[in-house]
C-alpha cells in the first residue's frame, strides 16, 4: 500500500476549485448587477433564451440543480415579469416555464456577459472552449452526469 500523498491545503484542487468558483461567482455578480439577476438567475434565463420553453425539471437538469433549488428561483424571476409557468394540462405536476416578452428582452442586456468574464480572467474568447472541455472532463470523472 502507498503512503498518503501529503499536499498542503494551498496545492489542492479542492481549495484552489472552491477559490476559483467564488471569484467567478464574484466576476457574474459584478456584471449582472444592472441587470439584477443572480448568477443562477442568469443561468436559468441562460437555459431559456438557449432552448426555450422548459419544465422545471428538465431545467433543474440542464443546470446540474435539484427542483426544489430551480422552484423558487423560478418563482422569484416570475414576480419579475420574467417568465411565467405553465401547468400541463395533460398532468398538473409538470410545470413549464416560459420567457415573457421582458424576459426575451433581457438576452439583450447581458450579450456582453460571455465576453466580460473571458475579459476579467484575462481568457482570450477563443482558448475558453478548451477550459470548458477541462472543467466537463472533470464534472463527468466527478459523477456530475450521473
Amino acid at each position: 500500500m502507498d503512503a498518503p500523498l501529503e499536499i498542503p491545503l494551498d496545492d489542492r484542487l479542492c481549495l484552489a476549485l472552491h477559490a476559483a468558483s467564488r471569484s467567478m461567482d464574484a466576476v457574474y455578480r459584478s456584471l449582472l448587477a444592472d441587470v439584477g439577476l443572480t448568477y443562477t438567475q442568469y443561468l436559468a434565463m441562460s437555459a431559456l433564451w438557449e432552448e426555450g420553453p422548459l419544465t422545471v425539471g428538465a431545467l433543474a437538469s440542464r443546470l446540474h440543480l435539484d427542483p426544489s433549488t430551480v422552484s423558487p428561483l423560478v418563482l422569484r424571476l416570475q414576480s419579475r415579469g420574467l417568465l411565467s409557468r405553465e401547468r400541463d394540462a395533460d398532468d398538473e405536476r409538470r410545470v413549464t416555464v416560459v420567457l415573457t416578452v421582458a424576459g426575451e428582452q433581457m438576452r439583450a442586456d447581458t450579450a456582453a456577459v460571455p465576453r466580460g468574464v473571458c475579459d476579467a480572467i484575462g481568457l482570450p474568447v477563443d482558448e475558453q472552449a478548451d477550459l470548458v472541455a477541462q472543467l466537463k472532463a472533470l464534472a463527468t470523472a466527478l459523477g456530475a452526469e450521473r
